[in-house]
């Protein structure tokens, strides 16, 4: 679908997977307008504006997600919204102001501004598989995790996943406000991305992965999935007009001892610890093997948007020379 003449909005732009989503929207055609936090910061625009077509048909705008109207100029006149600015990091020591309050906050704020432009004709927020897969339910490899599963906030915040909290809470927010209010929402649940950066800066999942190759594996399951993958699953759930609902996004349900694996294979030279980090486990199993049970995740509906996962090996091949290339790894 070429998007030549359409306006849609992208916030959060200079984000990990929103840096992905406007190169895609401007390779389409589409006018882009990003928020961005500062529009005196070159980290965060320098990345965006040398993309094709950039010139030509991206505006960059400041907002807070914590500042309501903030978004209303922006969206104005747009046809498409996608929403991925949320605070995006596992520990904090005031998890209520800095975790689920701006994700709460910035959502709210973010759909208020659509429910006022009546060209809006779709919504998709970037939510996250922390908002669908954690809670009680057993896990062995005879379950799959599909859209019909969702977080107990009761669960995660027992069990101090704060940040798991706020993208539960913020998605659950974000579907009572569209029903609400007549919006035409589509949420995308991706797991741990990992790929190719744009941004000059780590974000949570690309620091992950370098953790991964400079400490070894920690024995936990990974739900990985290609940042590429993401952002083309929030394009085409704007495109398809018969996308509806959740999407979850996980290419490869797998141990973070087989990603390291896969690494020793590709690069030889990175000398990877041979060694598993036990950091969630009180016992190491007597065979040296993870005790966390694999299961799957369902990709029927992913696929039926379009999408064709990439190989875990070329995630993980493309993510090595991303960071390898903007210094954040020598070897």
């Amino acid at each position: 679908m070429s998007g030549a003449g359409k306006v849609v909005c992208v916030t959060g732009a200079s984000g990990y997977i929103a840096s992905w989503i406007v190169k895609l929207l401007l390779d389409r055609g589409y006018t882009v307008k990003g928020t961005v936090r500062s529009l005196s910061d070159p980290k965060e625009m320098d990345h965006l504006l040398s993309l094709h077509g950039a010139k030509e048909r991206l505006q960059l705008f400041e907002a807070n997600l914590m500042e309501e109207g903030s978004f209303d100029s922006v969206v104005d006149g747009c046809e498409g919204v996608f929403h991925t600015a949320s605070p995006n990091f596992l520990k904090s020591s005031n998890p209520q102001d800095e975790l689920i309050k701006p994700a709460l906050k910035g959502t709210q704020n973010v759909l208020c501004s659509c429910a006022k432009v009546p060209s809006i004709k779709r919504v998709v927020l970037t939510s996250s598989m922390v908002s669908v897969a954690f809670n009680n339910r057993p896990r062995n490899p005879d379950v799959v995790i599909d859209e019909t599963w969702f977080s107990d906030p009761v669960y995660c915040e027992e069990s101090k996943l704060f940040y798991h909290l706020s993208k539960t809470l913020a998605e659950d927010a974000a579907w009572k406000f569209a029903r609400e209010n007549g919006i035409d929402l589509v949420t995308i649940n991706p797991g741990t991305v990992f790929g190719p950066l744009l941004q000059p800066t780590l974000n949570l999942s690309s620091e992950a992965a370098l953790n991964l190759i400079k400490n070894g594996p920690d024995g936990a399951v990974n739900r990985y999935v290609d940042v590429r993958d993401v952002a083309l699953a929030h394009i085409l759930a704007y495109e398809v007009s018969s996308a509806s609902g959740r999407y979850c996004l996980v290419g490869t349900v797998t141990n973070s001892s087989e990603a390291v694996n896969i690494l020793r294979k590709l690069y030889p030279a990175l000398k990877l610890p041979e060694r598993l980090v036990w950091a969630f486990y009180d016992d190491r199993p007597e065979d040296g093997k993870p005790t966390v049970p694999l299961y799957q995740v369902s990709k029927k509906k992913a696929e039926s948007l379009g999408i064709h996962f990439t190989p875990l090996e070329v995630t993980l091949r493309d993510i090595v020379e991303s960071l390898k290339e903007k210094n954040f790894l020598q070897f």
